[in-house]
């Protein structure tokens, strides 16, 4: 084997072997959503797997050509129907709870492919016989490196950006094929087989979601039914509810939005005030209210757009910065009247960056000296889990005391909706008992 053909060989495997962690990590958002305790053990596992791969590819001693490509033929069956967008969501559909579908996902298709590529290095590099062990296997790695790196870039941020994440998928396994093309050589047989996995991976890929999908989330826009809607529609953003719309006069949206309008527009009085909206949903907040100026920030750049065509169809109002809430809020110079927070990856699953101590203090940096913030949060409706409790508790920790309004009070989630002001921190408070009671003293200074 040429040095030319091995360490293009040991490129492959090495954008496949990321390509397919990104994939499977981009895959699992829409189910369970992107939050440490479904990431990390992904990665954890996925090296676990590439370890027992290397230390199976150290024992193999002859074949090498011959078991590599095998093992790129079965990676790319993996990766191609395995990692596919339909086989996924029927795995996640079937098998309950989610997170038996996970393991398996992981378990079945993830590990075997990094187990299958991680053989590659330490099987190839004893074809360069002429190469001291160390520089085989520098260089081999070298290589293998490089295509994970440009693997990982390129699959976040252009193809599953500009083509979607089936274009991932399939671009994953048809390079598994070229590889294993290249392994075995011209031939009828080789062609065959070849043409099979390509075509296999083609029909499960072409099989596309109904959602729009983006490198972030994936957006599917569909017809409901609500007390009261003419053509009602929803927003669902990775399989969850975001958004309602409907086509009355005027227009019927998610009952903790009509909530959020009515304290902003109603209760407050507020016109021609500058209002920032973290998390943009279907942009309904701001649907045809001209009365205040809204900035909407969202980690999708793509989401204003969906928005726009499939769900609104007309213009969002309001302006639109793509950019991660956390670093908006630390970074801007700009001083809003409110601020709403409604960031989730999936439903009842917000970013673990914010909803940290750190997060809530940056957010009052952009907020006028009494202006509010408003978070709407899916929590349980008695507020009495240990993470309703330690939000609420966080957010408190911050602003003081905060008004707390349950919006479904008969479902075990619920829409809360959390508005405090950004006023001086208050002072501790104290308790009110028999034996020292300032209770009346307290009620007069606070007149």
């Amino acid at each position: 084997m040429s040095r030319l053909l091995l360490f293009s060989i040991v490129f492959i495997e090495g954008f496949c072997s990321l390509g397919a962690e990104v994939i499977a990590l981009r895959q699992i958002i829409p189910h369970l959503g992107s939050s440490i305790v479904v990431t990390a053990p992904t990665i954890g596992f996925f090296l676990l797997a590439l370890a027992l791969g290397y230390h199976a590819g150290a024992k193999i001693d002859e074949g090498y050509i011959e078991v590599v490509a095998k093992n790129f033929l079965l990676a790319a069956l993996l990766v191609g129907i395995g990692l596919a967008g339909i086989g996924v969501d029927l795995l996640f559909t079937a098998l309950r709870p989610p997170e038996l579908a996970y393991l398996l996902l992981v378990a079945g298709v993830l590990c075997p492919i990094a187990w299958l590529l991680g053989q590659t290095v330490p099987i190839l590099t004893n074809l360069l016989l002429r190469e001291r062990a160390g520089e085989a296997s520098g260089e081999a790695l070298y290589y293998s490196t490089l295509g994970s790196f440009l693997g990982s870039l390129s699959l976040s941020l252009l193809v599953m950006q500009w083509l979607g994440v089936s274009a991932a998928v399939a671009l994953c396994a048809l390079l598994l094929v070229i590889g294993y093309t290249l392994l075995r050589g011209p031939g009828w047989r080789t062609a065959v087989i070849s043409l099979a996995v390509a075509s296999l991976t083609g029909v499960a890929n072409a099989w596309l979601r109904p959602e729009i999908e983006t490198a972030y989330a994936s957006y599917l826009v569909l017809p409901v039914q609500y007390e009261g809607a003419i053509n009602g529609r929803a927003l669902k953003n990775n399989s969850s509810f975001a958004s309602l719309i409907d086509d009355s006069e005027p227009p019927l949206y998610a009952r903790y939005i009509r909530h959020i309008r009515s304290l902003l527009l109603d209760e407050l009085g507020f016109r021609e005030r500058r209002i920032l909206v973290l998390g943009a949903g279907g942009f309904t907040l701001s649907h045809r209210e001209p009365s205040n100026h809204y900035t909407y920030v969202d980690i999708d750049p793509a989401v204003r757009g969906i928005a726009e065509k499939h769900f609104l169809g007309e213009a969002a109002r309001g302006e639109f910065i793509a950019d991660d809430a956390r670093r908006f809020v630390i970074r801007s110079e700009q001083r809003f009247a409110a601020a709403i927070v409604d960031v989730y990856g999936s439903h009842s699953s917000i970013p673990g960056h914010l909803v940290t101590r750190e997060f809530w203090l940056a957010t009052r940096r952009v907020l006028e000296p009494e202006g509010l913030l408003i978070a709407n949060l899916i929590l349980d409706s008695a507020l009495a889990t240990p993470y309703s409790r330690n939000l609420l508790a966080t957010i408190e920790s911050v602003y003081g005391r905060c008004a707390v309004e349950v919006l479904q009070k008969k479902q075990v989630l619920a829409n809360v909706v959390v508005t405090c002001r950004n006023g001086q921190p208050a002072e501790p408070a104290s308790l009110f008992i028999d034996e020292r009671n300032s209770a009346d003293f307290d009620l007069a200074r606070s007149r």
